[in-house]
């Protein structure tokens, strides 16, 4: 199914992954829809920027409905994402203002999102990917699953569930469902992870947003459904074979 000419929205468009997958829609003949709580989202040559935050149920309304009056809606890239340490010793107060901040965008935020845009993929069928993280899939490397982010590794772990679950729910309406789970990406997420905002050199040749975004495009023509699709730092970036069917959400 050609993806030109109809509609696609990608949350946490304005910069790093979002702003790759936007771009690179607009590229395949999308009308594309970014948003983002980030007013740079507005600025996308091509993109149809809105301001809105996917953790809350009337800006995912409004979002949707704004993307299903420009046309068919055909893809939806749940990019939005929130990421803090959380030490398992920090306060109960501390934990639970954590967890909201969290799970309200890397949960909350893509099963609203989802529900919203489904109904409009059930008329002619879609593509939803779901940015997940490599943690979710067997190391190639140190540094995996750091022990002071227990609630971000937490929601991309309960993101399988609703990749694997949808995947099976929706194939008899023509819709695939897909996790992108990449290593170190050049993005506002990863550079903030340092104080001056610069990528260490020890970090050696990160990912770019526009390798991911290729991978999803592949992944998209290939039709194929119900799996993680991983990338990492020093391997080509590709869909790979078909795993078994065992393998393709936890690799």
């Amino acid at each position: 199914m050609s993806i030109a000419g109809k509609v696609a929205i990608v949350s946490g468009a304005a910069a790093g992954l979002g702003r790759g997958f936007a771009e690179r829609l607009v590229s395949e003949g999308c009308d594309v829809l970014g948003f983002d709580i980030n007013q740079d989202v507005t600025d996308i040559p091509g993109v149809t920027g809105e301001i809105a935050d996917v953790s809350k149920r009337e800006d995912v309304e409004r979002v949707v409905e704004k993307a299903a009056a420009m046309g068919e809606i055909a893809v939806l890239v749940n990019n939005a994402g929130s990421w803090k340490k959380t030490p398992v010793t920090s306060s109960w107060i501390e934990a639970l203002s954590d967890w909201d901040f969290i799970m309200d965008t890397n949960l909350k935020g893509v099963l609203m999102l989802s529900r919203a845009v489904i109904p409009h993929l059930k008329s002619g069928g879609g593509h939803i990917i779901n940015l997940s993280s490599y943690y979710v899939l067997p190391a190639k490397s140190d540094g995996t699953n750091p022990e002071d982010t227990d609630l971000y590794n937490a929601s991309k772990w309960a993101l399988n569930g609703f990749t694997d679950g949808w995947a099976k729910y929706l194939a008899k309406d023509g819709i695939t469902v897909n996790g992108l789970c990449m290593g170190a990406t050049d993005s506002p997420m990863l550079r903030g992870l340092f104080p001056d905002g610069k990528l260490p050199p020890e970090l050696g040749a990160v990912m770019q947003p526009e390798d991911i975004a290729g991978q999803m495009m592949d992944l998209i023509n290939s039709g194929r459904t119900g799996e993680n699709i991983g990338a990492w730092v020093g391997h080509p970036v590709t869909i790979g074979e078909v795993p078994p069917l065992h393998r393709r959400i936890t690799g």
